[in-house]
């Protein structure tokens, strides 16, 4: 474990939280110096989508800094060297369980001894990716922000992290978290009644980004790419037969990223590339925006 180096609080002390790393250690809550200006708390998070988790529980009361910038990948992503120096500002930093936080999550740590390590996953059981086209035994998925239920528990979490170290306003937070869990349970609502009539229950996608949402609304996702991998030509002439016995004419890609291997796949079966996205901003509106997409696609 590391020697927290900063002081603490006196009102912090005794109080922790689960550290999220390779190391298995736990750190006592630190003061959040240099993390707290002018009343704002300064924390870091992984991916955009926990920027608008963090701003929906902590108002105004926090700023947020994501270390993998908007058109990344998350599996594969390098801090530069100026957000590592950046994290002696942050306060926490939340992790999620993205793949590019194995390797790096140890160094992040590092950078501020005195911050606080928030596992944002805490209390979830992750589900495997499949490791091939039939069989579910493969590495977990991480694509926990794309299931509604997941990020309600995500967002306690970030709850429970910004009131131990911002104990003064934790009523502000619990009202703020009260808030957002109100519109996810309305957002699941909305969802669930978009997707309720649709004559398919299958989807194909590129990237295997949609499990979660497809276990969360009784829909079955088909992934092109498994584990990070292109498909042998005796996997894809399986999907392409797939998709023909299913009448799927629509391949689901990602739009921060090439599209060319899934318009290589959806000529095959004589469809088109229809893009949504897993790392919006927006997470709210963008999981309404895909369900639009997701009922339009499966109602053709």
């Amino acid at each position: 474990m590391k020697r927290i180096t900063r002081p603490l609080l006196g009102v912090l002390l005794g109080l922790s939280l689960s550290v999220f790393g390779t190391s298995g250690c736990q750190r006592t809550t630190p003061e959040p110096t240099g993390g707290l200006s002018a009343g704002r708390l300064t924390v870091t998070v992984s991916i955009v989508p926990q920027k608008y988790f963090v701003e929906r529980v902590g108002g105004e009361r926090v700023d947020v800094n994501v270390m993998v910038l908007p058109g990344n990948n998350p599996a594969t992503y390098e801090p530069r060297p100026e957000q590592l120096t950046a994290l002696s500002e942050s306060a926490a930093y939340l992790a999620i369980g993205v793949p590019f936080e194995d390797a790096w999550l140890e160094k992040i740590a590092a950078a501020n001894e005195g911050m606080l390590m928030v596992d944002t996953a805490a209390g979830i059981d992750r589900m495997p990716m499949e490791a091939d086209h039939e069989h579910g035994d493969g590495p977990l998925d991480p694509h926990i922000w794309l299931s509604p239920e997941l990020a309600k528990i995500q967002a306690r979490n970030i709850a429970n992290a910004l009131a131990k170290l911002d104990p003064a306003h934790d009523d502000e937070y619990r009202a703020n978290l009260a808030a957002f869990i109100a519109d996810i349970d309305e957002l699941e609502a909305d969802i669930k009644e978009t997707l309720a009539g649709a004559s398919s229950k299958k989807f194909i996608v590129f990237h295997p980004a949609w499990g979660y949402f497809a276990r969360d609304f009784e829909l079955e996702m088909i992934p092109i790419e498994i584990g990070g991998q292109e498909p042998s030509a005796q996997e894809l002439a399986h999907l392409v037969d797939k998709a023909q016995e299913e009448g799927i004419r629509v391949v689901f890609a990602q739009p921060e990223f090439s599209t060319q291997d899934a318009e290589t796949i959806a000529r095959e079966i004589g469809g088109e590339v229809v893009l949504v996205s897993p790392l919006a901003e927006d997470w709210l509106s963008n999981l309404t925006r895909v369900a639009d997409t997701f009922a339009e696609v499966l109602n053709r």
